[in-house]
C-alpha cells in the first residue's frame, strides 16, 4: 500500500479547482478524487454541480446482457468522477427513501468518494421517456377521447408533443406506450415520483433541495456538433469506414470505462445535463404550448439542422 503525503496552501487568490485538476494529472485517481471533495467542500461545494447520466434500463434488467442501467457523472470541466457503472439500478431505488439517499447511491455506485459535508447540486439527465401525452392520460383516466386518429407518429395516445416535434423534423423517437420501453419508462417515472417529484418548468424536475432531472434522447444527438465536439476528449480513436457518418461516434474506441454502448449514452446523457446547465442556448427549449405534464426531451438544436431543410 502506498502512502501520500502533501501539503497545500491555497490562498484566496489561487482558483483551486484549476489547482486540482493541474494535480489530477500527477497523483493517483484516489488521491485526486479524495482532494477534490475536500477542496469543493473547502469552498462552499454547493455552488459547484456534478452532471450524472442514466441510461435506463428495465426494472428486471440483469436478465438482459445487452440492455441495463448506466451511469456516467461529469463535473464542471465535463471531466470523468469516479468510474461509470452499468447494472440495475432496481435495489438502489427501493434502498433509497429521499434525495439525499439517492444521490449519495448514485456517487457510491461510481466509486466517487464523498467528504463533503454538503452534497453537491446534481443534475441528472435521464433517457427514457418521463411522462405519457395528455391525450393517453386523459383516456385512462376516463376523461374523454380524441375526435380521430390517423397516422402513427401523429397518434396524440402514442407520442407526446415532443416526441412530435421530433418527428416532424426527421427523428424517430420510441414511443413508451407501443415500443416496448415501458419497463424503462415506468422505472424512470417512479424514480422521478420518488426522488424528484417536483415540477419546475416544463421537462424539469426537482427535489427540495439538490437535485434537478432532465430527459435525454442520445439518439437525437448523432449528427449534433456540438455533442460531436464535447465528445472528443473522451475518444481515443475513431476508425472511419464510410461517409457520412451515421453518427459522431461510428467507429470510436472510448476512454476506459466507457466500454459499453450503455455507457456511451450515459456519457451522451451526463452531457446534455451539462448543456442543460451551462449553454442552454445550444438545446431546443419547450414552446410555450407544451402540456406540462408530459415533460419535453432536451437535444441540441444542431442535431436537428440537417433534417430541418429535408
Amino acid at each position: 500500500m502506498a502512502f501520500y503525503t502533501c501539503h497545500l496552501d491555497i490562498g484566496e487568490d489561487i482558483d483551486s479547482v484549476q489547482l486540482i485538476h493541474f494535480c489530477k494529472e500527477r497523483w493517483p485517481r484516489q488521491v485526486y478524487d479524495l482532494l477534490w471533495y475536500q477542496v469543493m467542500d473547502r469552498n462552499n461545494y454547493r455552488k459547484y454541480s456534478l452532471y450524472i447520466g442514466w441510461d435506463v434500463g428495465g426494472w428486471n434488467c440483469e436478465r438482459n446482457g445487452k440492455s441495463r442501467d448506466a451511469l456516467v457523472i461529469l463535473d464542471g470541466k465535463c471531466e470523468l468522477v469516479g468510474k461509470p457503472w452499468r447494472g440495475n439500478l432496481r435495489n438502489t431505488i427501493n434502498d433509497a427513501s429521499n434525495s439525499s439517499e439517492w444521490i449519495k447511491a448514485l456517487l457510491d455506485l461510481c466509486q466517487v468518494i464523498w467528504q463533503g459535508s454538503e452534497l453537491p447540486t446534481v443534475v441528472l439527465a435521464i433517457d427514457t421517456p418521463l411522462g405519457f401525452s395528455e391525450s393517453f392520460q386523459n383516456l385512462i383516466a376516463g376523461k374523454g377521447a380524441v375526435e380521430s386518429i390517423e397516422d402513427s407518429e401523429t397518434n396524440p395516445y402514442l407520442f407526446r408533443y415532443t416526441e412530435r416535434f421530433l418527428f416532424q423534423r426527421g427523428l424517430k423517437p420510441l414511443s413508451a406506450v407501443k415500443d416496448m420501453i415501458g419497463s424503462q419508462a415506468t422505472k424512470g417515472m417512479h424514480a422521478l415520483a420518488k426522488f424528484s417529484p417536483r415540477v419546475k418548468s416544463v421537462g424539469v424536475w426537482q427535489d427540495e433541495g439538490n437535485l434537478q432531472a432532465i430527459e435525454a434522447y442520445p439518439s437525437a444527438c448523432k449528427h449534433s456538433g456540438t455533442m460531436g465536439s464535447l465528445l472528443q476528449s473522451f475518444i481515443v480513436e475513431q476508425e472511419i469506414l464510410q461517409l457520412p457518418l451515421d453518427a459522431h461516434w461510428q467507429g470510436a474506441t472510448f476512454v476506459p470505462g466507457i466500454d459499453h454502448d450503455d455507457k456511451r449514452d450515459a456519457l451522451i446523457c451526463a452531457l446534455l445535463a451539462w448543456l442543460y446547465t451551462n449553454e442552454p442556448g445550444q438545446l431546443e427549449m419547450p414552446p410555450a404550448e407544451t402540456p406540462r405534464s408530459e415533460g419535453w426531451i432536451f437535444v441540441p438544436k444542431d442535431g436537428l439542422d440537417m433534417f430541418s431543410h429535408m
